[in-house]
């Protein structure tokens, strides 16, 4: 066979459901159908597309690897005329179970590469489920060799050189690679290196979508072997995109294609925000979302997140005002859903809140009220918004924000009441960040107006429950700007109590923040699942013990820190 001296290789950025088998089978045989009229060559899908990605527990089910080779094989059968394709699958050997891309050609399953690097760590957990592979060697798809690291195989250099020596002449890295706040950059990093210490060019391919608490941005790109960028995919969208590639004299390279400019800092945030919401309803088939609209921050951004993805037809705002409520928490309410035009109904807690406070007079008579009474106006709310749920089949969001979960500053069958949790990973202070991008930008493709959706007095109020008179978020807690600070320090860094302290903060607010945080663990365990955002998010990535006994002593900086000690 004459080695050929052009390629056209499709890379097929898509959105895939787990478990979907068919549904993904068929998204995939869509997407060939495409390439094959745009003249390509290969065709390749993201980590574990047949299947969907994670899969999690799903792997470790016969059924499922069953089913897995059964619509492998009929996916080869149905693409046979053709690009080849990679699509990545769980492959069953003797027994064991690998994360495997296949290579699909001609009717048939030509050969499979296996996963050698099993993440297991942070959201990770794939030694769990799935067997390591051997070393592998390049593929020869269409009489060019290609090297097919898995994700996590191109994040240490081993895997890389494995390929390369045997002649890999480029590679393509079929990724499931989730979205937060540093990773892009740690992408770019990585493949660089791999790319200067190979001196192949890389096809980097992610996945794009929501899957539970993980959301994926796509953002797929290519390097040339001068570690130039020859193309890149948008974020946050789907993609099918023709990269055209020449043998030269010095290897592979591909032409220049298409550079889409990717969203950075509040804007990427808001739009995984969406997007996690968006695919979190749309996979498990709700017709919609019903929130709790209190006239505060909180909901009004979940408000404006969800007529983004979902439109305003498919929201139904509820204000549940007590005698504590505002005049200006009901005005600042209808001003959100005026702009946001969504339903709007208004149902008071006060007969339930009575009926219960009566049934409770006897057994509580004696004591004074306090936070039990608070929180059962929270529960009565939580009640009525889950019966509004129950009734109408439309889904709770909840809308607690990660400074409130870190502290415990949330009620159990309350306020935290819902399914999906938009805003779960996101601190106060980032709230108020996104509230006013949205007020300034529409996310490309939101479905909400190019309008102001919070009101400006809901940016500079005082934040508050309002679960007794005249009261404010910061009778309880430090100013948010401090908290969150100290929550950051705490949460994502795992600093020393005293290096917090050394920032700034009284050793009397660390500590007591401290001590909160490890109490709301409990209730941390129970909430609804939100959108990951932060490296460091709460369930996946940050795993404390609820039964916790653990304090840290206040020891001085230069003694707390490992890398002080001499």
């Amino acid at each position: 066979m004459i080695a050929p001296t052009s390629l056209k290789i499709a890379l097929a950025q898509l959105n895939p459901v787990v478990g979907n088998l068919k549904g993904n089978a068929n998204r995939a045989a869509e997407a060939h159908a495409r390439a094959k009229a745009l003249g390509a060559d290969v065709i390749v899908f993201p980590e574990l597309f047949l299947n969907g990605y994670p899969p999690e527990d799903l792997v470790l089910k016969p059924a499922f690897q069953d089913a897995t080779r059964i619509e492998l094989e009929s996916l080869a059968a149905r693409c046979a005329d053709g690009p080849a394709m990679l699509i990545g699958a769980i492959w069953r050997v003797e027994g064991k179970v690998f994360n495997a891309v296949a290579l699909l050609d001609r009717g048939r399953i030509e050969t499979v590469t296996l996963k050698v690097d099993l993440p297991n760590y942070g959201v990770f957990d794939e030694k769990r489920v799935f067997a390591t592979g051997p070393m592998p060697g390049p593929l020869n798809v269409r009489g060019v060799r290609i090297g097919v690291p898995i994700c996590e195989d191109i994040w240490g250099p081993e895997v890389v050189e494995t390929l390369a020596e045997p002649g890999a002449e480029l590679l393509v890295s079929p990724n499931g690679s989730p979205f937060d706040w540093p990773k892009r950059d740690i992408r770019t990093n990585i493949a660089v290196a791999r790319v200067t210490e190979c001196g192949l060019p890389l096809v980097y391919l992610n996945q794009i979508g929501g899957q539970d608490e993980l959301v994926f941005d796509g953002a797929s790109f290519v390097l040339n072997s001068d570690r130039s960028l020859a193309a890149q995919l948008p974020a946050w969208r789907e993609a099918l995109v023709m990269t055209e590639w020449q043998r030269t004299a010095s290897g592979w390279s591909c032409n220049r294609g298409e550079v889409a400019k990717l969203t950075e800092g509040p804007a990427a945030i808001y739009e995984a925000c969406v997007l996690g919401l968006k695919d979190y309803v749309e996979k498990n088939a709700f017709p919609g979302v019903v929130l709790g609209l209190s006239g505060g921050i909180d909901s009004a951004l979940v408000a404006a997140m969800s007529v983004d993805a979902l439109g305003p037809e498919r929201v139904h705002a509820v204000m549940l005002p007590s005698k504590f409520t505002s005049d200006e928490s009901l005005a600042d309410a209808a001003a959100c859903v005026k702009a946001l035009g969504i339903r709007y109904d208004k149902v008071s807690i006060e007969p339930a809140v009575a009926g219960v406070t009566w049934g409770l007079k006897d057994l509580f008579a004696g004591t004074e009220p306090g936070v039990t009474e608070e929180n059962l106006q929270s529960r009565v709310r939580g009640t009525i918004l889950m019966a509004i749920s129950n009734k109408f089949g439309a889904m709770l969001v909840t809308t607690g924000n990660k400074s409130e979960m870190s502290v415990g500053y949330a009620t159990l069958y309350g306020d935290m009441n819902g399914g999906f949790n938009p805003i779960k990973d996101l601190y106060k202070t980032q709230v108020y960040a996104l509230s006013r991008w949205r007020n300034e930008h529409t996310p490309e493709g939101g479905l909400g107006p190019h309008a102001v959706v919070v009101p400006e007095r809901i940016l500079t109020k005082a934040p508050t429950a309002e679960l007794r008179a005249n009261q404010t978020d910061q009778d309880s807690l430090p100013p948010y700007d401090a908290l969150d600070d100290i929550l950051v320090s705490l949460v994502e860094k795992e600093m020393p109590i005293a290096s917090v302290i050394a920032r700034g903060h009284a050793p009397d607010t660390v500590k007591k923040v401290e001590r909160l945080l490890y109490l709301a663990e409990y209730k941390r365990r129970q909430a609804a699942p939100g959108v990951k955002i932060s490296a460091r998010n709460f369930g996946r990535d940050r795993r404390y013990p609820i039964t916790n006994a653990f304090r840290e002593d206040v020891l001085p900086a230069s003694t707390s820190d490992p890398k002080a000690v001499k």
